[in-house]
């Protein structure tokens, strides 16, 4: 199945269903905006990074107490759910921790659901997204069925330009061959 741009309506309900998420104010979008162009580990070296603590189900950069923070879901042995904060500057764990219950969980056991038909991870799907949305950067990526397949639902931001690419996991494609995770 092919990207597919979506409009506002539906991306409010995407920020709504994301971990963590809800719908953001403008304000809110531009301290976002500028934290992910400011960081300087991009989500896909966060993905990477989160694999220590298990298989990345979601990632998202976000602002936690006034402060940028790039936090990654992971699920290890296929029932134990880990919140993964990564370190912005240096690309490494800052720390992991369990995610055991409320809507952590609930939002941590969807995302999981999501890529049960998965054939590729939610990072190549990011590089994707980047890679057919020059100057954009990723700012979250969360997987969903739909109709039987498994979707990422990649927010990216380009200025004050917002968009969601949409990209299907279970179809494979051959690895995109751009610069290496640059930002």
């Amino acid at each position: 199945m092919p990207r597919v741009p979506i409009m506002w309506p539906v991306l409010a309900f995407a920020l709504w269903a994301m971990p963590a998420g809800a719908a953001m104010t403008d304000k809110d979008k531009a301290e976002l905006a500028t934290a992910v162009f400011g960081a300087k580990v991009t989500l896909e070296q966060g993905l990477a990074a989160s694999k220590t603590n298990g298989k990345p189900i979601s990632g998202k950069f976000e602002i936690e107490d006034g402060k940028p923070q790039l936090s990654v879901y992971t699920v290890k042995d296929g029932s134990k759910y880990f919140e993964v904060i990564v370190d912005q500057a240096s690309g490494n764990v800052a720390k992991a921790q369990p995610i055991t219950g409320g809507d952590d969980l609930t939002a941590a056991k969807q995302q999981n659901d999501g890529l049960f038909r998965a054939t590729r991870e939610i990072r190549e799907a990011v590089k994707e997204a980047k890679h057919d949305n020059p100057g954009y950067r990723a700012v979250s990526v969360w997987a969903e069925m739909k109709d039987g397949h498994s979707m990422a639902n990649v927010l990216l931001v380009k200025d004050n330009d917002w968009k969601t690419a949409v990209i299907d996991l279970t179809v494979y494609k051959a690895l995109i061959k751009d610069k290496e995770d640059t930002p």
